[in-house]
């Protein structure tokens, strides 16, 4: 066994309301690991033995002691014997960002606090290589290396073993890989955390890689790639790829489809062994960075990540640097670039030196702040005032390409209007008169200051994210941070340096400038070119001489141009606020109390007492009188909802800048008002938005902006201001509102009614069922219609409740076969599932049953997930506000058989219970017609007005 070269406590930054403990170490191989002590996972101590070792032992001793691997395994044994049979499995990790699949921990609603409650575990790795190490020859290789590693391991040669084990614990799992690192992440319940780790340890000694898991693994890249084509980010990043200067590290293909890496073992290039290169070459001990979050000491999660990667390739402590001379693309260059859907969206695009070692200073925030800033006097509220541009946002983007050792990419993304796209010209020499403005006055360090209060609070009282989240920031953060950093330092505005912001602002040139217009208006001629990837319809031009020189040095600046006023909304009272009448009545800690019970509203109310941040949350449901009476009423209600949030915007805006958060808009025929955060300066935020909400007098401009379907417009083209006009006091001539504070507020009014604690058995019951169903059948459908059949990149099954009404889904997503034969194997798995439910012994059973009460009992992670909870009972009339702690509690008496019979109740198709809806949507490169030539009993929806009509109505459930 290894050992530890140096290990370190309470070096890491922390908020300090953290009551996590912190150790770094690192690995004879170079490796270095962050472990997270969270007294939280044992809310009551940790167990004096490992349930999970003894759960394993019964489970056939697989994660008993493994057998040590030689340091450098993978190299010199190739990573396994392609000959050996080895079961069929799913990986179920999809790059950047994608879906994960696993356990109960991904959707469930939360119980109430109580101590029995616990915190899953979790794990990340960081590897320090990522697209921009791609061959030419093999694109899209570090991905797909990314998907092979869940492929099976020496020690574990079932495909789908990972997956398997973190499904059957209450686990859930993801991954993606950028231009310059991979990261894999986990969480799982608290006593498998070993086995998890001892499963994941082994992505990083010795993977099999097999070739015929690699035929079909393949498919799930094309898969992946087909899900983002018409994604018109993505399009964008790699049309800017595309017209990278030859050789420059950008000038590649990142994704990878089914054409990148089968031409190239068409071209005779051997892919299994490029694979292995790469993980060669990279995937070792000095490029990893991991993370390990479970409720052991730090001296046992020490001793499990030195005994399971320890075997880890030793590599040098070393962070790969690409470098490239020259631009990255061309200048003066004007792209006009066909888009996916009807908009006109206008990018500008400077290059700026690599600033990763200026995180202390942020000059690119400062200047993204100004650039981007939507009061008074900024380029947006100038565009928007003449009727040019609806949004503009601005900043070095922290996605695949745009902060990277090569260079920082900073974007100025402004969609135009109609008028807007005609003035294109006019509005990028506004752009620059605004910069010219930005020399003129110098930086200014109260702006700095401001940015710098800013961070230090959100900081201070950030809420806590997802554990699997929390580990994969972390060990991203340790590629680029010092360890005393990792947490603090994307929110550090430590020091004050005019003269690097100077320098920044000089790069904001037109000589450094590149133009997109993406636009269905913008390509006219015939004579255009094709991104190869994408299929993007591009032109090239030429930016007038005359042009680049007045955008240089502007003759003027506008005077409306101006900097923004100080932000009256960040906080300086972070005091806890207490409430004596939470001991009195111990209902009052888990569940909001009403203290307003009258016949126009009513009001409900909570004080936070646990996590103790001084943030509130407040939302509001006001019905309305005839808002959706008919369709002329819903349109003028859309209207009225967005002519709200555009009279607003100035002040949310500002708002948003000092993390309070509003949002104003119709949900149906109500009006709903959320304002969110540091509770110091809310009241005055919502008084200003309520005032807005009844005295807003629409003006002859408010409809110019205004689109929707086309089934709205011709109601729309007969509408008028004054139309509007009348419409507004009428909707408040009747209000009834529902309301909930929730957070570091007192309760102003009296307590006048009892808690409510009414369940309703039927419906616990129902949702165990149905929840326990999904723990069981996730993972066998991925691994069945993913994994081994490859139909698509999405597969799925899940609860639906429409208009309280439950349904449950599944869901397959293809570019490759037909919506009918989707259907067909979508079967074939439902009517297999007897077999499999019937072939689930006790001990499993009960592994599942424990991981998704495990998920439901979990805590509540932030204040606004506590919120929402509550306000879902709230507008959905129920208030059963511990209705997972109740579900849980369901849970127990639930067994094997009532899971069978709700199978063979609703979905056997031979039950006169079930009833089933199939939507089927046909892609550009499958045939409709498919389904006419197929015998099909079920009765198809030609028109479904007509079929609405025709139905009756559903029984509620609650």
């Amino acid at each position: 066994m290894g050992r530890c070269t140096f290990s370190l406590d309470n070096i890491v930054i922390t908020p300090p309301n953290d009551i996590r403990s912190y150790r770094l170490i690192e690995l004879e191989n170079g490796l270095t690991a962050l472990l997270v002590h969270d007294p939280e996972i044992y809310p009551e101590g940790p167990p004096e033995q490992a349930e999970e070792e003894l759960k394993e032992e019964d489970e056939g001793g697989e994660d008993g002691e493994a057998e040590e691997h030689r340091e450098g395994e993978v190299e010199e044994n190739g990573v396994g014997d392609e000959d050996d049979e080895q079961p069929e499995g799913g990986d179920g990790e999809l790059r950047r960002k994608r879906k994960g699949k696993g356990g109960a921990s991904q959707t469930k609603r939360k119980g109430k606090g109580d101590a029995s409650q616990t915190k899953k575990a979790a794990a990340a790795m960081s590897i320090g290589i990522g697209s921009f190490s791609d061959p030419i020859e093999a694109q899209g290789l570090a991905h797909f290396l990314e998907h092979m590693l869940f492929m099976g391991s020496t020690e574990f040669p079932d495909e789908n073993e990972y997956d398997s084990y973190l499904s059957k614990h209450g686990g859930s799992s993801n991954a993606y890989t950028e231009a310059e690192h991979t990261c894999y992440h986990f969480e799982v319940k608290w006593e498998f955390l070993k086995g998890a780790l001892r499963r994941f340890s082994q992505f990083f000694v010795s993977p099999l890689v097999k070739i015929e898991a690699m035929e079909r693994e393949v498919q799930a890249v094309d898969s992946e790639f087909n899900q983002v084509l018409q994604n018109e980010s993505c399009r964008l990043e790699q049309f800017h790829c595309h017209t990278a200067a030859p050789g420059h590290p950008f000038n590649k293909f990142f994704w990878g489809n089914k054409k990148s890496l089968v031409d190239a073992m068409e071209n005779g290039i051997n892919l299994r062994e490029r694979i292995l290169k790469l993980y060669r070459d990279y995937y070792h001990g000095g490029l990893m960075k991991l993370v390990v979050i479970g409720g052991e000491s730090l001296d046992i999660l020490e001793d499990w990540v030195v005994e399971l990667f320890s075997n880890v390739k030793k590599g040098p402590q070393e962070k790969l640097q690409f470098k490239a001379e020259g631009p990255i693309w061309k200048a003066g260059k004007l792209y006009r670039l066909e888009p996916v859907r009807d908009f006109h969206m206008l990018y500008l695009t400077w290059t700026l030196p690599c600033l990763h070692q200026e995180y202390l200073k942020k000059p690119e925030d400062y200047l993204a702040h100004l650039l981007g800033h939507e009061g008074r006097g900024s380029l947006h509220f100038y565009l928007k005032a003449r009727g040019w541009a609806t949004y503009l946002a601005a900043g070095a983007g922290s996605g695949c390409i745009y902060q990277t050792s090569v260079a920082y990419v900073f974007n100025m993304t402004i969609r135009l209007t109609d008028s807007g796209l005609e003035k294109m010209f006019d509005v990028i020499g506004i752009v620059y008169q605004y910069i010219k403005l930005l020399r003129q006055v110098s930086p200014q360090e109260w702006i700095f200051r401001e940015l710098q209060d800013i961070g230090n609070m959100e900081f201070k009282f950030s809420e806590e994210p997802a554990q699997d989240s929390y580990a994969s920031g972390l060990a991203g953060s340790l590629l680029f941070y010092p360890a005393k950093y990792i947490i603090y330092g994307g929110y550090a505005y430590e020091t004050w340096d005019e003269e690097l912001i100077k320098h920044v602002l000089g790069f904001f040139t037109p000589d450094n400038m590149r133009v997109d217009l993406v636009s269905k208006s913008s390509i006219k001629s015939e004579d255009f070119q094709c991104e190869p990837w994408f299929g993007s319809k591009y032109t090239e031009e030429d930016i007038s001489p005359s042009l680049m020189d007045l955008w240089k040095d502007p003759l003027e600046i506008d005077v409306s141009l101006h900097l923004p006023s100080k932000n009256e909304f960040i906080p300086c009272d972070f005091s806890i606020r207490s409430d004596n009448s939470c001991h009195d009545d111990p209902a009052n800690i888990y569940s909001p109390r009403c203290i307003i019970d009258e016949p126009l509203m009513n009001l409900w109310y909570k004080l936070d007492t646990t996590f103790k941040l001084p943030r509130v949350n407040t939302y509001f449901r006001i019905s309305l009188k005839g808002g959706y009476a008919n369709l002329r009423n819903s349109i003028l209600m859309e209207l009225y909802g967005r002519l709200l949030r555009d009279e607003l915007n100035e002040i949310i805006y500002q708002a948003l800048l000092a993390n309070l958060e509003a949002y104003v808009g119709p949900v149906g025929e109500k009006l709903e008002i959320k304002v969110c955060g540091f509770n110091d300066k809310l009241p005055a935020l919502l008084s200003k938005i309520l005032a807005t909400v009844k005295q807003i007098l629409p003006t002859d401009d408010c409809l110019k902006t205004f689109y929707d379907p086309d089934d709205k417009l011709h109601v729309l083209d007969e509408l008028s201001i004054s139309d509007l006009n009348l419409f507004i006091p009428e909707l408040w001539s009747q209000v009834f509102i529902e309301g909930l504070c929730h957070g570091n507020i007192d309760a102003s009014v009296k307590n006048k009614l009892e808690t409510n604690s009414v369940t309703e058995e039927v419906l616990t019951r129902m949702n165990g069922v149905i929840d326990l169903l999904i723990e069981i059948i996730r993972e066998p459908l991925f691994n069945q219609l993913r994994t081994k059949e490859q139909l698509g990149y999405i597969v799925e099954c899940g609860p639906r409740i429409t208009y309280r009404v439950f349904g449950f889904i599944f869901y397959v997503q293809s570019s490759e076969y037909s919506p009918v034969y989707l259907q067909e194997r979508i079967d074939n798995f439902i009517n297999g599932l007897e077999e499999l439910l019937e072939g689930i012994d006790d001990d499993l059973f009960e592994n599942y049953r424990s991981g998704l009460m495990a998920g439901l009992l979990e805590k509540d992670l932030s204040l606004t997930c506590e919120t929402d909870r509550y306000w879902c009972e709230i507008v959905g009339k129920r208030y059963m506000f511990d209705f997972a702690a109740e579900e849980a509690e369901e849970l127990k008496t639930i067994h094997k058989e009532d899971v069978i019979n709700w199978y063979r109740t609703y979905l056997q198709q031979s039950s006169p219970k079930c009833r089933r809806l199939a939507t089927r949507v046909w892609g550009c490169n499958t045939d409709p017609k498919e389904a006419e030539a197929r015998s099909e009993s079920m009765q198809g929806i030609e028109d479904p007005a007509t079929f609405k009509m025709s139905s009756t109505f559903y029984p509620s459930l609650f």
